[in-house]
């Protein structure tokens, strides 16, 4: 599998740049504000979490995503 992968959810709350099988950034609107998580899966839990966005959450381009991060 080729990184960096770009992913969001469907309410447009949430955009995440997957790095790796372990290591991720989510991008998170909360109310007007926009902050930026940044993740090392370290527990099982959290390493499904990951694949799950990489293989249900929807789609989007580097371009969105780095528009979105211009933001903070």
């Amino acid at each position: 599998m080729k990184f960096p992968i770009y992913r969001k959810y469907s309410n447009n709350k949430s955009f995440f740049k997957i790095l790796n099988e372990i290591e991720f950034e989510e991008l998170k609107f909360i109310g007007q504000a926009l902050e930026l998580y940044k993740v090392i899966a370290v527990q099982y839990p959290e390493k499904l979490f990951i694949k799950d966005l990489i293989e249900k959450a929807d789609k989007i381009s580097e371009e969105d995503y780095n528009a979105i991060y211009q933001k903070l």
